[in-house]
C-alpha cells in the first residue's frame, strides 16, 4: 500500500513539476537579473501549488514576488516575460 501511495505522489510531483517547466518557458533567459528572475519564479511557485502550500497563489502573482525579490539586488531591472500568459 506504501508503495502505491509513494507512486501517486510521485505522479502528482511530476506534474507540479511539468506544470512550473511550462510556465517558466515563457520567462526567457537572459542577463543574470533575468536569470534570476527564473532562479527564483521555480521555488515560489513549486511550493505554491505543492501540498504544503499556506496561501493559493496565481502564476502571475508569483511572477510579482519573484520581480520584486530580483529587484531587492537590482532596483532597476525590467523583467521580460510572456505578459498575456502572466495574466490573472
Amino acid at each position: 500500500m506504501n508503495g502505491i501511495m509513494d507512486i501517486e505522489k510521485m505522479h502528482k510531483g511530476q506534474s507540479i513539476r511539468d506544470t512550473v517547466k511550462e510556465e517558466i518557458s515563457h520567462i526567457p533567459r537572459g542577463n543574470a537579473p533575468q536569470n534570476e528572475l527564473r532562479l527564483f519564479y521555480w521555488p515560489l511557485r513549486m511550493n505554491s501549488l505543492g501540498k504544503k502550500a499556506e496561501t493559493s497563489k496565481t502564476k502571475g502573482e508569483v511572477l510579482i514576488e519573484a520581480v520584486n525579490a530580483v529587484r531587492k539586488t537590482y532596483p532597476d531591472f525590467m523583467p521580460k516575460y510572456d505578459t498575456e500568459f502572466f495574466q490573472d
